[in-house]
């Protein structure tokens, strides 16, 4: 196979409402009973992610939190790839009545309409953090740190180059990751300008759309 690897996004991509269906799972096993590898990567904490999708352990490297850690689920490993922001700035935010707020490992996220406020006190704090947005969700991490920087982590484990893996996602928090992959795919229901921005668009939606791609990659289509 050309791609030796596919790079999903959770959320909007592989699953619809949280839940992967058993098509999508069968098309993954069968991607991997070819020969190919399956690197998860999404802005979902591990914990969530490991409650809401049972068959993690088919993948063989999982980045999450955008990025900033990196999971490996046969060997059960956890790997930090960069330091959170300071307690001092949830505080910050909880005073400025920023609610929700979700704290993981490294990354502090929330929701719109507070985008904004969490901008003004990044600056005002003079952190070197930015604000990533995955369609609603507000989303802070170091300034050095993206699916891409998470996905090189991945990629060094398993001894694979960029052009060797597929990437495929469907929001904002994309970019990063289907401008780093060799080929970069967006599903039917992505944004516009992630449609914009991607080398293939699928004709299916969510976990359909990663169906589609594997046929491509198995059928030599691509």
């Amino acid at each position: 196979m050309k791609y030796r690897a596919i790079a999903t996004d959770y959320d909007g991509t592989l699953a619809t409402e949280g839940r992967v269906a058993d098509t999508t799972l069968a098309a993954l096993k069968r991607y991997q009973q070819a020969g190919g590898l399956l690197l998860m990567v999404t802005g979902r904490e591990l914990t969530d992610l490991q409650n809401a999708f049972s068959a993690l352990a088919i993948f063989d490297g999982v980045v999450v939190e955008n990025g900033a850690v990196f999971y490996h689920p046969a060997s059960d490993r956890l790997q930090l790839l960069a330091d959170p922001p300071p307690d001092a700035f949830i505080a910050t935010l909880k005073a400025q009545h920023v609610s929700p707020i979700n704290t993981g490992q490294v990354i502090v996220s929330t929701w719109q309409p507070h985008g904004a406020v969490v901008q003004q006190t990044i600056q005002s704090m003079g952190l070197a953090s930015r604000v990533i947005m995955n369609k609603r969700a507000v989303m802070v991490l170091p300034a050095n740190v993206t699916k891409a920087t998470g996905l090189n982590v991945a990629l060094t484990e398993l001894g694979l180059t960029a052009n060797q893996v597929v990437g495929i996602g469907d929001a904002e928090n994309d970019f990063d990751l289907l401008k780093s992959c060799g080929l970069g795919v967006a599903v039917a229901n992505a944004l516009p300008a992630v449609k914009d921005m991607a080398d293939r668009v699928t004709t299916q939606y969510r976990g359909a759309g990663v169906e589609e791609l594997v046929d491509w990659i198995l059928n030599g289509e691509l």
